[in-house]
């Protein structure tokens, strides 16, 4: 993982500071969405993840703390997006079958480390199940919905990004959420995906230029695989790291 990244669309932009200005210290901070997927516009905002640490008092007191923060702004003319969850929060996310946390965790866009992130990330492996079929499942029926009603080519792209991660993570047990990478790598994949992504490239908000009856029928084709991939899937039905990540959380805690 790189101590800092500066996203090659901005290069003047020093991401790294945003950790460093965040109130309670972030554990760590990585970029997801659409420079995540692999399918940023040049209009794309940057979606900023992560993970901060409320002090223990806030937690036992009787005040009810932020255990999850978000901000948007501009700066150096790029607009940001930062989420970030306290660290038992992020946790119990973790287990409870979110792959969204999962890719946050494990991009390789990375904007601020510590040897907890590295931690986390090194536990992963042991949340993972079968089950996670569900998430990107109803994540692709959620992304389609929205292409339906809108006509966009964003979603569209969700709703195969998604897919084919929840495939690829059903064969061979890892999250892989860069799209051009899971079109290389899985031969169900539609061979114009990257001329979407191409297209997607010159606008954040647009129509979808194709053949409507081709890709719902190539999005049911996926569906099928992805059940077929969590039917025969090597992976656990139940996580194997949740004693673990409690005696982190509690580490963390009282030392940090």
């Amino acid at each position: 993982m790189n101590d800092v990244l500066r996203l090659t669309e901005f290069p003047e932009l020093d991401l790294a500071s945003v950790a460093a200005e965040q109130p309670d210290p972030v554990l760590f901070a990585t970029v997801s969405g659409a420079h995540l997927y692999g399918f940023p516009s040049r209009d794309s905002d940057v979606d900023l993840r992560g993970v901060h640490l409320l002090p223990a008092a806030d937690l036992v007191g009787l005040r009810e703390p932020a255990e999850t923060r978000s901000r948007m702004w501009v700066r150096d003319g790029v607009e940001l997006d930062l989420v970030t969850h306290d660290l038992r929060k992020f946790v119990r996310l973790m287990l409870r079958r979110n792959g969204y946390v999962l890719e946050q965790l494990l991009s390789p866009l990375v904007v601020h480390t510590t040897d907890t992130h590295r931690e986390l990330a090194a536990l992963a492996p042991g949340v993972l199940t079968s089950h996670h079929a569900h998430h990107y499942r109803g994540f692709a029926v959620t992304q389609w919905r929205l292409f339906e009603k809108s006509g966009e080519l964003k979603p569209l792209l969700y709703t195969f990004r998604v897919l084919l991660t929840g495939i690829r993570l059903m064969r061979a047990g890892e999250v892989q959420a860069h799209l051009p990478t899971l079109v290389g790598e899985i031969g169900e994949a539609p061979a114009y995906l990257p001329e979407l992504v191409a297209a997607k490239a010159e606008r954040e908000h647009g129509p979808a230029d194709i053949d409507h009856a081709r890709v719902e029928a190539d999005v049911e084709r996926l569906h099928r695989v992805l059940d077929e991939a969590q039917a025969v899937s090597g992976l656990p039905d139940a996580p194997a790291a949740h004693d673990a990540l409690h005696d982190l959380v509690v580490r963390v805690r009282l030392t940090g």
